[in-house]
């Protein structure tokens, strides 16, 4: 099985540990970023796996090599301008024409099973399987219940429920011809143009641990729960 990992982000919100190592090259504990995910698509069944990539691409290149170190095949492909979330996808639809195949945003740490992802999305007749995951932020006021002139009720700081677009997709190959050639093309652009048409689209709810490390407090975080989820 294949997979894409989109690894061309320049970390601008990482900054400054991104103005010297390239984002999926930043450390979570004893390992990089790009590791932890390889590492966990291989024990998943994903054999082949491309790596989109942009900013300080040789850093990624010399780092991982042909991939024989992490039992895989590593594909390394660059794109000359930036191309967004789903644009670098496009440059790979040659050596993607054959199988539905997992794409991933480079700075996600995740338990997600993803075979059990790719089962269910090669089960529905549809271009695009997305994941969601459920956030809940606290909410900092009192949420008072009122009929008339009088209080009904109080809901004390109740958590505001936020399903978010959470980074990991199963394309099947006709996707492909849906997105725009050396274009800059992102997720929610192409989700946007498939709705309008109305493409159906899937979508899996991620009930593992999930984290989205594109901000210092949350790399902060990630360092925190390697030990317990990734070591």
């Amino acid at each position: 099985m294949k997979a894409v990992i989109l690894s061309g982000g320049l970390g601008t919100r990482l900054k400054p540990f991104t103005e010297v190592i390239p984002k999926p090259l930043l450390p979570i504990g004893e390992k990089a970023v790009l590791e932890i995910q390889i590492e966990h698509l291989k024990n998943n069944g994903f054999d082949h796996i491309f790596l989109a990539t942009n900013y300080k691409s040789s850093y990624i290149e010399n780092f991982f090599g042909d991939g024989s170190k992490y039992g895989v095949k590593l594909t390394i492909s660059k794109e000359d301008k930036p191309l967004g979330t789903a644009g670098p996808v496009k440059l790979l639809q040659n050596q993607l024409n054959d199988e539905p195949f997992l794409v991933m945003n480079g700075d996600i740490l995740t338990l997600l099973h993803y075979r059990n992802l790719y089962d269910f999305a090669c089960s529905k007749d549809t271009l695009l399987t997305i994941t969601t995951k459920d956030i809940y932020t606290p909410f900092q006021f009192g949420n008072i219940h009122t009929e008339g002139d009088f209080v009904t009720g109080i809901e004390e700081k109740p958590n505001i429920k936020t399903t978010i677009l959470a980074g990991i997709y199963i394309f099947k190959p006709g996707i492909l011809d849906l997105i725009p050639e050396n274009t800059m093309y992102n997720m929610d652009k192409l989700i946007l143009d498939m709705l309008a048409k109305d493409l159906p689209i899937s979508h899996y709810p991620i009930l593992e641990y999930w984290l989205d490390i594109g901000q210092v407090g949350d790399y902060e975080k990630a360092q925190e729960i390697y030990k317990k989820h990734f070591q």
